[in-house]
């Protein structure tokens, strides 16, 4: 692991002493002169350690250690001073500093300290990381309910995505799931760190600017995002005039602080839309540029009707998190029968209100077993029809019948294989 040691002494001479010491030993080393230029650099996502002097102008080191702290605690921090006695070396040691050095520091003492310093950071994060990944493993598994086909290859699609760290442009109905995708994507890369969602529906052309832009009142939301990723839902709603800055900050990555500096930014931004960009594009309503730069990666969420056979899962998962428990003559065949227009949301709504023991007309049409299942087998057969690109003989070898009975059978259902190569 490839150490980062953020020197920080406001004398220049010694502050470059010491750091040529460090460098020739095969260091990475930050050199800071205050605590203002050190405090740029503590970060959650800092992979270092720190040596600091303790007296310097402004803020010592007594307060880089509490900011360290604040930031992380597990950081370790080692004071250096010429003035060093018993109760100063107690005092940083109470405040949880790693180690503190009286100068002039040897160079044999120096690089003890900081290699077991080293050491126990390494260590830190590798636990850290390995947390994450055992959280990670199974994020797609936990969130994403459904055993069909089209739930395991979308799963596949978001840890693919995530792996590969870019932007992606994720579509599907209303009501799909488009934001749960966007936060399994986040916690396949890593969980720890900040996810903001903002609605672009929701935005008005006076607050798109301000809410993700910022302004001198307040952090917009990409700043505010900064080391994790961003979701906007409805990108397609997003004003035409503001669609140019959004474009401008996805290229450059960087945006102006509340004091007018500019920042860069690393963050990973999801987008999200009902709508058809490439139509909306076509009748200029969103930039063709901008949705170019969104689309590095798309991951369609297939609506529940084509995935009928999750439904009874997803439903009794929904139900259980509301509380609730099937009544005695519940049957599953409404559910599989209906063709749920409002997708997950929908059933989700359905699942609270049958928690409730509410019913408010909006209830799944009764129907036949002999219904329920004749949408099932419609949904597999063109399941298997669109995976092997209609050819005929893998497809009846993949659902176990012979050719002669998948003819009737797409006769019978009206499909046509024609439509699936």
């Amino acid at each position: 692991m490839n150490l980062s040691i953020l020197l920080v002494d406001d004398d220049r001479e010694v502050r470059e002493a010491l750091g040529q010491t460090l460098e020739l030993a095969g260091y990475n080393v930050i050199l800071a002169g205050s605590y203002i230029a050190a405090a740029d650099h503590i970060t959650p996502g800092f992979s270092g350690v720190v040596l600091s002097d303790v007296r310097m102008p402004g803020k010592d080191g007594f307060a880089l250690l509490i900011r360290c702290r604040q930031v992380d605690k597990d950081l370790p921090v080692t004071l250096i001073t010429g003035e060093g006695d018993v109760p100063m070396a107690v005092r940083a040691m109470e405040a949880g500093a790693f180690n503190f050095l009286e100068k002039p520091v040897s160079n044999e003492r120096l690089l003890e300290v900081v290699a077991r310093a080293c050491n126990l950071r390494e260590t830190v994060l590798e636990n850290r990381a390995l947390r994450a990944r055992l959280v990670a493993k199974d994020a797609a598994e936990r969130l994403v309910i459904g055993q069909s086909e089209t739930t395991q290859n979308l799963r596949r699609q978001l840890r693919v995505v995530a792996n590969a760290g870019s932007d992606a442009l994720i579509t599907g109905e209303t009501g799909v799931g488009k934001e749960l995708a966007a936060r399994v994507i986040h916690q396949l890369s890593n969980g720890n760190t900040p996810f903001i969602a903002v609605n672009c529906g929701m935005l008005t052309e006076g607050l798109t600017g301000a809410v993700l832009f910022g302004d001198a009142a307040r952090k917009g939301a990409f700043e505010r995002a900064d080391g994790g990723t961003l979701f906007l839902d409805e990108i397609g709603a997003m004003p035409l005039d503001q669609q140019v800055n959004l474009l401008r900050i996805l290229e450059e990555r960087v945006v102006e602080d509340r004091l007018g500096q500019p920042q860069k930014l690393n963050i990973r931004v999801l987008a999200a839309s009902h709508e058809n960009l490439p139509d909306m594009v076509s009748a200029g309503r969103f930039r063709r540029d901008l949705f170019f730069r969104l689309d590095v990666a798309r991951i369609n969420i297939p609506p529940l009707r084509e995935r009928p056979e999750d439904t009874g899962l997803l439903f009794g998962h929904f139900l259980a998190t509301e509380g609730g428990s099937l009544p005695a003559d519940f049957q599953l065949s409404s559910l599989l029968a209906h063709s749920w227009p409002g997708n997950m949301r929908e059933l989700k709504n359905h699942a609270a209100r049958l928690a409730m023991g509410l019913s408010d007309g909006n209830n799944p049409e009764k129907t036949t077993l002999a219904q329920a299942l004749e949408r099932l087998e419609k949904h597999l057969i063109e399941e298997a029809l669109q995976q092997h690109a209609s050819r005929i003989s893998e497809v009846s070898a993949a659902l176990g019948i012979p050719r002669k009975t998948l003819y009737d059978k797409m006769k019978r259902l009206r499909i046509d294989p024609a439509n699936f190569r």
